[in-house]
């Protein structure tokens, strides 16, 4: 069995574990298993390694980010927060 059309990846499931619960997966799979822009060499080459570990294939660097996406929103707003508060700081100085 492989990926139909409509379910995509959860197609191997079949009609078992109702339909939200196979959709949900299908997201979460799309989501992990995408390509994503690399912080350091700017290219699309981020890749997931493991849980919360991602890798880029072409400069090597390895980052924390979510279990499923390398930027969660609450990561997001952290660094918008620590940027706000560096900034406030050197006119400060």
């Amino acid at each position: 069995m492989g990926k139909t059309k409509k379910v995509g990846s959860t197609g191997r499931y079949g009609t078992r574990y109702g339909s939200t619960i196979r959709k949900r997966v299908r997201q979460l799979e799309e989501k992990s298993k995408a390509v994503y822009k690399c912080p350091v060499c700017n290219m699309k080459t981020l890749k997931r390694a493991g849980l919360g570990i991602w890798e880029c294939t072409k400069c090597g660097e390895k980052l924390a980010g979510g279990a499923w996406e390398p930027y969660t929103s609450a990561g997001r707003s952290i660094t918008r927060r620590v940027t706000r508060i560096s900034e406030g700081l050197k006119e400060e100085l």
